[in-house]
């Protein structure tokens, strides 16, 4: 007997389908789109999504990727792609909500990152694979960095949009600095300029990363959704 179809258009939650819905709202300007796939430039972030049934959403994504270029989807429960498509990664992943609790001030000087630092972004986020980023994963929102001797050793910033909520992204710190408190400073400050503007942050991370789970609990993160992180790639 054939499985049902599935489908990834009903939301009961704003949440739900947040790339779809991202793309489709505050950052429709981003949108490369095709039928009922949207993705986001791949300078820009390797994200994507579809809405409506899994088999069209595939069909539709695929036109929208160059031979050899990959996609990554937040998707709500597994998923077996067609055979005209390569999985290149299939890991659970942790959707979390901030529970409103306060922020604790942050302890060091920031600094604002733009165009100028994108050489030193990219560096920084290959060394620690907070997830996908790209020379214009900037541009998403506001990325804030610590710098020690004038390296680039830590910074957080914003990713997804949708009305009433905001993405923290690109937690990373370099190795040689952990343990410092540097994650914990970057993000409180980029919470607390999100619930400032009335939004509420959320954010994704893979299951296995322990420590960062352990580290956004302290900060007031609350377990929303279990997802998986579908990486997809045209041949």
């Amino acid at each position: 007997m054939r499985a049902p179809a599935k489908n990834y258009h009903h939301s009961m939650h704003p949440l739900d389908n947040v790339i779809w819905k991202a793309l489709t709202t505050k950052q429709v300007n981003f949108a490369e789109v095709n039928g009922s796939a949207r993705r986001f430039p791949v300078e820009v972030t390797a994200l994507g999504a579809f809405s409506g049934s899994e088999a069209q959403g595939y069909k539709d994504l695929v036109s929208l990727l160059h031979p050899g270029e990959g996609v990554t989807l937040f998707l709500p429960e597994p998923s077996v792609p067609p055979d005209y498509l390569r999985v290149t990664r299939d890991l659970a992943l942790l959707e979390m909500v901030h529970d409103g609790s306060s922020i604790p001030l942050p302890k060091f000087d920031f600094v604002e990152l733009g165009n100028a630092d994108s050489v030193e972004m990219l560096g920084l986020t290959k060394l620690t694979e907070p997830g996908p980023f790209g020379k214009r994963t900037h541009e998403l929102g506001t990325y804030l960095g610590i710098r020690r001797e004038g390296k680039l050793v830590a910074m957080a910033g914003e990713r997804l949009k949708i009305e009433g909520y905001t993405e923290v992204s690109a937690v990373c710190t370099h190795p040689d600095h952990l343990g410092k408190g540097y994650a914990a400073a970057l993000m409180s400050e980029i919470m607390r300029r999100m619930l400032d503007r009335g939004e509420i942050p959320m954010l994704h991370v893979l299951e296995s990363n322990e420590r960062a789970i352990a580290l956004y609990r302290r900060l007031g993160f609350k377990d929303r959704a279990r997802l998986r992180v579908l990486g997809i790639k045209r041949p």
